[in-house]
């Protein structure tokens, strides 16, 4: 006999209510079943019903395959909606929200690649940070050490996502309030994404930047500075090489024939994720150089530029003028102004862009 259904949201109870358009998922309360809703039942309830519901009985031995790969085709969907859905609701500062949605990435995923699979080791991530926010911290660590074991129990786990998991423990040190033990973790991190992607790589920013972070509440105001110079250079050189492959792309499509079938999007590796990243931290490093004791007019200068090419890779094309402005003003007050051109440039090109779409 079949036990009783548990609560999607929290498991913990019997669950009388039931979803009433997939009648696959209960809840024990209305206020559960809302907030499940809200945060991913309503993006995913018409998914699961292909993938939850009564499976059609195959005859044939090719049908079955077919099906299967059908099924784990709905399966991954569901998996990349949820993940997306919930890493969307922490870029929006709402960690409680992103909690459901990456439990049900969880779930799908365990079934899919295994319980044991480095696959979950970025949801156990997620979780955790989506804890730490909501202040779970004894949560938090619970999928800390989940993540943790896996990657002890890999051992060809990249050091990428060992880097990921690094930072992780380092965020979870600080909400702890352990700073000695989040340096060490972020250092951990930066090293590993160094060796996986190179010293001059953006993916190394991000341990650097929480290290600034640190030193910078300890009043360590020299190693604070050289970090956070560290971080916007980092970023401000990938930009400028993503903005000249976007030009070099936007050229070619103007010399080519005008009865050229090629309709694909331009290729520059700004990911939503990347854009997330680039965007929080350069404010908030641009936020120390204009509010804090570290102001220094040519690094301000280069996190505006920075800002500029990201809002306008990212066809915010007001705002990136309007940090484009303030950055060329800035650059002109300097003794040595080797990056006005640069910026000079980058201004035609939002203009430009503007013309185009008015």
């Amino acid at each position: 006999m079949a036990g009783q259904p548990r609560c999607e949201l929290c498991g913990a109870r019997t669950a009388p209510l039931r979803c009433p358009s997939c009648r696959l998922t209960c809840y024990c309360d209305v206020s559960h079943q809302r907030t499940d809703w809200i945060s991913i039942h309503g993006r995913i309830c018409h998914l699961l019903i292909p993938v939850l519901g009564r499976q059609p009985c195959f005859h044939s031995e090719k049908d079955r395959k077919h099906g299967k790969e059908q099924l784990l085709r709905r399966q991954e969907s569901l998996i990349a909606v949820a993940l997306s859905t919930a890493q969307g609701f922490l870029w929006a500062g709402k960690p409680l929200e992103a909690i459901p949605a990456a439990l049900q990435a969880l779930r799908f995923s365990s079934q899919v690649f295994g319980s044991d699979s480095v696959q979950l080791v970025p949801i156990f991530l997620l979780l955790a940070e989506a804890s730490t926010g909501t202040g779970r911290l004894r949560q938090a660590a619970k999928y800390l050490s989940q993540a943790q074991w896996i990657v002890l129990q890999t051992p060809d786990c990249s050091a990428a996502l060992q880097s990921k998991l690094y930072r992780g423990l380092g965020l979870f040190s600080i909400a702890e309030g352990n700073l000695d033990q989040a340096l060490y973790h972020l250092a951990n991190d930066v090293y590993l994404a160094t060796a996986e992607f190179g010293l001059n790589s953006v993916e190394v920013s991000g341990g650097y930047f929480h290290m600034a972070n640190i030193f910078f509440h300890q009043n360590k105001m020299d190693t604070a500075n050289t970090l956070y110079t560290e971080v916007s250079s980092l970023w401000h050189d990938w930009l400028l090489s993503s903005l000249q492959g976007h030009q070099r792309v936007l050229q070619t499509r103007a010399e080519a024939s005008p009865f050229s079938e090629d309709e694909e999007g331009i290729e520059d590796g700004m990911t939503e994720a990347r854009h997330e990243e680039a965007t929080r931290v350069l404010w908030a490093v641009l936020k120390v150089r204009e509010q804090g004791p570290l102001q220094h007019p040519g690094e301000t200068a280069r996190v505006l530029h920075a800002l500029a090419m990201i809002h306008y890779l990212g066809l915010d094309l007001a705002k990136a003028q309007e940090v484009g402005m303030k950055a060329f003003n800035l650059a002109k007050q300097l003794p040595q102004q080797e990056s006005l051109e640069t910026i000079s440039h980058l201004l035609e090109l939002i203009n430009a862009q503007f013309s185009h779409t008015t």
